[in-house]
């Protein structure tokens, strides 16, 4: 079940932008689009609900108002701390939760891609990170500035980590300073920039673009990627090499094979 703000409002928005297209709006706008204990639980079930669902090929994750996201509730979690255990058992549930939803998005077998404008920090920052494809209107900053305050984004480290350098990525862990979108693009952490205004329409492009292709094909691809990265060189061409063989198997190969040949528009068979 969707759930709403103190205002009535639902947390996080649905909408079909075109066939096969699906945007996925976060709607705190009010509180910086930050990642309460709700918005997480309601963002994760969305992305296993759409990772299921055969007429969507890919997913676009954007935010309302001026904030992608701030990352964490700091109000929600520093209430809390008047608990019996200080928030310790809150604190944890929310980290799992978090990392649950990460990982939800890395294992959904639809692309997801960040449309992001404004400014993406700590969590909000680790979710762009998490996302497969990220693009970013030029006046967005990212920065991961828990350091700041006292409270090491480890989490949000996992995620950054696994897309810009070592180097870089310690040193927005531990300056704490925001990089611009332009810098963000050189670090790994976007795939483009755009102009003001032109975030939405791009990341549609390139969904479009997604979606013109098999949906078994990417879903394939999407997670062979991830899991090879784990892997040792060797063990990891092994994998690759047999999922290459299973995929060639599939009706979608011989399809786009043929049409190819054929110099021909594919038809899909999972379309």
């Amino acid at each position: 079940m969707q759930d709403l703000s103190p205002a009535g409002a639902p947390l996080l928005l649905t909408d079909v932008v075109e066939p096969g297209v699906v945007r996925l709006t976060l709607n705190r706008p009010e509180a910086r689009n930050a990642l309460s204990r709700a918005l997480l639980d309601n963002v994760h079930a969305a992305i296993v609900e759409l990772g299921r669902d055969k007429s969507v090929a890919v997913i676009i994750l954007a935010a309302a108002g001026k904030v992608f996201s701030s990352g964490h509730d700091l109000k929600e979690m520093t209430a809390h701390r008047t608990d019996a255990d200080c928030g310790e058992a809150f604190f944890r549930d929310t980290m799992t939760a978090c990392s649950a939803m990460m990982r939800g998005i890395v294992a959904c077998p639809k692309p997801v891609i960040a449309a992001v404008e404004g400014r993406a920090t700590a969590a909000g920052c680790q979710l762009v990170a998490t996302c497969d494809l990220a693009v970013a209107a030029a006046s967005a900053d990212f920065a991961t500035p828990g350091v700041n305050i006292g409270l090491f984004c480890s989490t949000p480290m996992v995620a950054l980590s696994r897309n810009v350098s070592r180097k870089r990525a310690m040193e927005m862990l531990l300056l704490g300073e925001a990089i611009s979108a332009t810098d963000a693009v050189a670090y790994g952490l976007l795939n483009r920039v755009v102009p003001d205004g032109d975030v939405m329409r791009e990341a549609l492009s390139m969904a479009r673009a997604i979606a013109a292709k098999s949906k078994a094909t990417v879903a394939i691809g999407k997670a062979a990627f991830y899991r090879q990265a784990e892997l040792p060189l060797d063990e990891a061409y092994a994998y690759a090499s047999e999922v290459m063989v299973k995929n060639m198997m599939e009706a979608d190969a011989g399809e786009g094979i043929c049409a190819f040949l054929e110099k021909r528009k594919p038809e899909w068979k999972d379309s």
